[in-house]
């Protein structure tokens, strides 16, 4: 077919984001799209099954299989190796091909732009969808104020462009993407697995902390017997728990800081949220001191209760809100030993058992903390566990730093293998292969 009868579907020179081979060619992803919209409405079969591509469902790769009274709306119908092109929020890189896992009817959400061409690898038309410049134009022209409301626009993704090899090119990179990426997964896997190791891991060095195997040789070494430990509450080793000051707070307000729940870090308290009391003067009573620990006593997610962060040295005064409390360590037991005490199996297993829960928020109060027991060694050797537990969390903390990194890296790897893929440059174009206008024909 002349090229000159198909010039509506090829982009424009001046209009191409990037050279590419000489044999490929820049087309509209519309004019390559020969999906034609055909609606169903799965409430005229409540009794028959579906397979349901949602877009929630991608996050398992596997489709809902559902019957049609339990889908509330209509949806698109699909067929196999269709390419879904999710426009919810398209910071999100969704690109899903339908793959038929069952005999049912397959449909699609109305959050698909769909998109097919049996002319053009499926596979290729996900990672090219999925690669860095094509996300760019996805979010050049979006609707609505973001998240979940934001959508891209069917009516400019018609117009963005594709770079199209020849089928047999389409093939051999979609090949070498997938034999990169396997080698880049196999090693991300590993890199994963020790991230998501790591609350195990803490938890089992916290059992060993608070069960004196941390300390064993130490004590052998100070002639200290395990039976020196005394069994005990939390209400008979501090000094109080206090609930913190319930006044409004804003950010716009001229008095004083106060810690609320987002101040509760993961690594100790986080001062970039920071909010005002009206009130220059608040209670001493209502303010934090070093060494104070604030632990959150209320909240609708469950594990968020008794999640606790030790107060630093401070520069000024700062209230801390009500919905924490704050427990004064007493001089019997070390601030930091306690602190880890709290986030160990043990401390948190007794906070959920005696935690209450009414219209979903969850509660723990000052009685319920102070009846936790706890086996307390002497000072001396609270420091040693101290010292010991926190040395090893740290080295941790330092390998799922590095494994994470390893894991942005991974990921940053791939989308420079799909920068490359759809620019020609992964080797393995053949210049002698007929260009792509194989899979442009006029409708």
């Amino acid at each position: 077919m002349p090229k000159s009868k198909l010039s509506p579907v090829f982009v424009p020179e001046a209009e191409q984001p990037y050279k590419i081979p000489h044999n490929w060619r820049w087309v509209k992803l519309g004019g390559i799209n020969r999906y034609c919209p055909h609606t169903v409405d799965p409430a005229n079969q409540p009794d028959a099954y579906f397979e349901l591509y949602s877009v929630p469902s991608m996050e398992t790769n596997y489709p809902e299989i559902i019957p049609g009274s339990e889908i509330g709306s209509s949806k698109q119908s699909v067929q196999k190796n269709d390419v879904l092109l999710c426009k919810i929020n398209p910071h999100i890189n969704r690109v899903w091909k339908v793959s038929k896992r069952t005999d049912y009817e397959l449909l699609a959400s109305s959050e698909w732009v769909v998109i097919r061409n049996n002319r053009i690898d499926p596979d290729f038309m996900v990672y090219c969808l999925k690669s860095p410049y094509f996300r760019e134009f996805m979010l050049s022209h979006v609707s609505g104020i973001g998240g979940s409301l934001m959508r891209a626009q069917p009516k400019h993704i018609t117009s963005y462009p594709i770079p199209l090899p020849p089928l047999a090119e389409q093939q051999r990179i979609v090949e070498r993407i997938e034999s990169l990426f396997t080698k880049l997964d196999a090693t991300r896997e590993k890199a994963q697995a020790v991230v998501d190791g790591f609350e195990l891991r803490k938890a089992a060095i916290l059992h060993r902390a608070f069960t004196g195997e941390l300390t064993a040789q130490w004590r052998e070494h100070n002639g200290i017997s395990l039976d020196s430990w005394e069994k005990t509450t939390l209400s008979k080793v501090v000094g109080g728990f206090r609930y913190g000051t319930s006044e409004k707070s804003a950010y716009s307000y001229p008095g004083m800081p106060v810690l609320r729940i987002p101040n509760i870090g993961d690594d100790g308290i986080d001062f970039s949220d920071m909010k005002f009391l009206n009130s220059l003067e608040v209670e001493s009573t209502n303010q934090v001191n070093e060494n104070d620990i604030l632990i959150i006593r209320s909240n609708g997610s469950r594990d968020l209760v008794g999640k606790c962060a030790l107060v630093p040295a401070l520069s000024k005064p700062f209230a801390y809100a009500s919905f924490l409390i704050k427990i004064v360590p007493s001089d019997r037991i070390n601030p930091r030993f306690l602190l880890l005490y709290l986030n160990s199996a043990n401390a948190r297993a007794q906070m959920f058992f005696k935690a209450k829960s009414s219209a979903g928020i969850h509660n723990i109060n000052s009685k319920e903390l102070g009846a936790i027991s706890i086996s307390l060694p002497g000072l001396r050797e609270q420091a040693k566990i101290t010292e010991i537990a926190e040395d090893m969390l740290s080295k941790e903390s330092q390998t799922v730093s590095a494994a994470q990194e390893v894991i942005d890296n991974i990921d940053a790897m791939k989308r420079a293998i799909l920068g490359r893929a759809f620019r020609g440059e992964l080797g393995t174009n053949d210049p002698s292969e007929a260009g792509a206008d194989f899979a442009v024909t006029v409708r």
